[in-house]
């Protein structure tokens, strides 16, 4: 809308014109026709830009007036269907000014009739829809249009043919009966998840028969008898993700099944009655001791090849995470083809899981100064924490030398591109919700130091570990570097190496080389200086200078508009008070300094 098309005077007009696109079912389609307009110039009181719209030669709108800067939008709402098009914008007679067109959308009309999901795929999740009566806004075509796909299903779109469904979640849905056979009819299908239901019978081997299947979660049911042979076969060759936990009755192969031969003879003692008691219950206690040893041997969650070994030493991690292999994250992240960006511990892909969830994935590079130590401290810290405001832990990879971490995919990045730049194609943050983000922060951050048992410094605060969602929702990342304090104690945290980063770290960390959560505190408070500032926490103007003193510099000449970030244009007035503007920035910007000198040891306050 920045840019508009113009004639040279106002005696000329705008005219475009244009012939239909056959398609194959309608040689003239009909065609949606949007305009957009907005007045560029701030006009004079004498100067009048006034216009109609035309096409075909029938009037569209007329007498179009513009207000700067304002936006005005004029459509059909009907389909136009003639054999060619001709818009053409007029100046009116008392027009000053030339017409004047921002942009301009057309859409043709496209019959859908022949791009319903593959009649085959339609029968079998129909069926299932019966069987188990599912309690979805399952109506109309599966996957036709993709907007309106059924919930809970996901399909694939490949050109020239028919959608067919590739992901079926029925998770936690309240099916009864046995597993349907219907399932085997999804031919294109990559991933089932049936899991926490109360299906019952047996797992049916037309199961192994789907080409394409990759996971299939049947844990949390009732199932009972052995894994079919098919089923194991795929697992055994790596191309299937079987998970079965929690179906007390299955068995993981027909083996296992059979119950112990009884020997020919037993011999038979007649003793006192405690005697017979007491050998019952270290019987008991003998045998609850294995089936535990047992149970805990085997995954959880997956069946894994019989002939899988591990060389990574640490597979007493106990962690309750996903594990993937490294030829898992290559296929995830599509050999490492796109990066979403770099930081002390490696690159970050873009990736996607089975079912099709989109994915951050972070692989340690050799040049990395974190190792084991830093990797297993964020795996072991991310498994056991959880708030709304820190980001997500989906999985890892501890495969030999390769190491991997699997996130939750924050679409909008760092905050760090968003207020001092690294992105050019970042949305300018508006006031509001710079104080949005900084609140989030603060609660991810109050989530840490009080929230956690035990408790966590994070060591290394700043707007590149603060990442944004697509709704500009903010969580604190990164936790290689963290540290666990006791609650009563503190100062007891000491480290080895000094880390953080320039401009964030507390002086008072870097004196005594003994971190506590007021070193995150002071942190934090450089972030919110960023928030406010738009600028780095470390400025070269000519000589270096932190964001705290440049600030300071500012207020005790009392320019406050040369603090505020100068892309929000003004807009940092929460109380909506005009005439109190900057008296509430003044204020708010002094009680900040004045809260984060608090942080500060007593010899730099």
């Amino acid at each position: 809308m920045q840019t508009a098309l113009t004639p040279l005077n106002a005696s000329m007009k705008l005219e475009l014109t244009w012939d239909p696109v056959p398609q194959p079912h309608d040689l003239s389609p009909g065609y949606f026709i949007i305009m957009h307009f907005s007045e560029l110039q701030l006009l004079p009181s004498n100067a009048l830009r006034q216009f109609d719209i035309n096409i075909n030669g029938v009037r569209l709108s007329d007498d179009i007036r513009l207000f700067y800067l304002g936006v005005g939008v004029i459509y059909n709402e009907n389909p136009y269907r003639d054999g060619n098009y001709n818009i053409s914008i007029n100046a009116t007679a008392n027009s000053t000014l030339p017409p004047i067109l921002n942009a301009l959308e057309l859409f043709s009309i496209m019959s859908t009739t022949n791009f319903g999901t593959d009649s085959r795929d339609v029968s079998a999740i129909t069926t299932m829809k019966a069987k188990y009566h599912v309690q979805r806004n399952w109506m109309g075509d599966p996957c036709s249009p993709k907007i309106m796909a059924w919930e809970k299903l996901m399909c694939s779109y490949d050109i020239g043919t028919r959608p067919r469904i590739r992901s079926v979640n029925l998770s936690s849905s309240g099916l009864n009966g046995d597993i349907s056979s219907s399932f085997a009819n999804l031919k294109a299908l990559q991933y089932l998840d049936l899991s926490n239901n109360n299906l019952t019978g047996t797992i049916p081997d037309t199961l192994s028969q789907l080409p394409l299947l990759k996971i299939l979660d049947l844990s949390g049911n009732q199932l009972s008898g052995s894994i079919p042979s098919g089923i194991l076969k795929k697992v055994q060759d790596g191309s299937l993700n079987l998970r079965y936990g929690n179906n007390s009755n299955l068995c993981t192969n027909a083996n296992s099944c059979q119950p112990a031969k009884m020997k020919s003879k037993l011999p038979i003692y007649v003793g006192a009655p405690t005697v017979a008691i007491m050998t019952i219950v270290s019987v008991a206690l003998i045998l609850f001791c294995l089936l535990r040893r047992k149970t805990r041997g085997l995954m959880k969650n997956s069946v894994k090849p019989q002939n899988e070994t591990r060389n990574d030493g640490d597979t007493s991690l106990g962690l309750e995470t996903r594990r993937f292999t490294y030829n898992e994250i290559e296929r995830i992240t599509n050999n490492l083809q796109q990066v979403l960006g770099k930081g002390g511990f490696g690159y970050v892909y873009d990736g996607f899981l089975e079912d099709g969830t989109q994915v951050a994935v972070k692989i340690r590079s050799e040049s990395s100064n974190q190792g084991d130590k830093e990797f297993l401290a964020e795996v072991q810290i991310l498994t056991r924490i959880h708030h709304k405001n820190l980001v997500s832990l989906i999985g890892f990879c501890k495969d030999g030398e390769h190491m991997a971490l699997v996130y939750e995919f924050m679409s909008e990045g760092t905050l760090q591109d968003h207020i001092v730049g690294g992105d050019h194609n970042a949305r300018c943050l508006t006031w509001r919700q710079r104080l949005q983000i900084a609140v989030e922060s603060a609660q991810g951050l109050e989530y840490l130091h009080k929230g956690c048992n035990p408790p966590l410094i994070h060591r290394d605060v700043k707007a590149t570990n603060i990442l944004l969602n697509m709704r500009l929702e903010a969580k604190i990342a990164d936790f290689g570097l963290s540290k666990a304090f006791n609650r009563n104690n503190e100062s007891q945290v000491s480290t080895d190496v000094i880390v953080g980063t320039r401009g964030y770290m507390d002086p008072e960390y870097q004196t005594t080389g003994r971190p506590t959560t007021k070193s995150d505190v002071y942190s934090f408070g450089v972030v919110l200086l960023v928030l406010v500032t738009g600028k780095p926490p470390t400025m070269h103007n000519p000589r270096s200078i932190s964001i705290i003193e440049w600030v300071q510099q500012r207020l005790s000449k009392g320019n406050i508009e040369g603090v505020v970030d100068v892309r929000m244009h003004g807009d940092h007035d929460i109380n909506g008070v005009p005439q109190a503007r900057g008296g509430l920035r003044r204020r708010q910007l002094q009680q900040l300094l004045h809260w984060h000198r608090q942080q500060r040891p007593e010899h730099e306050k």
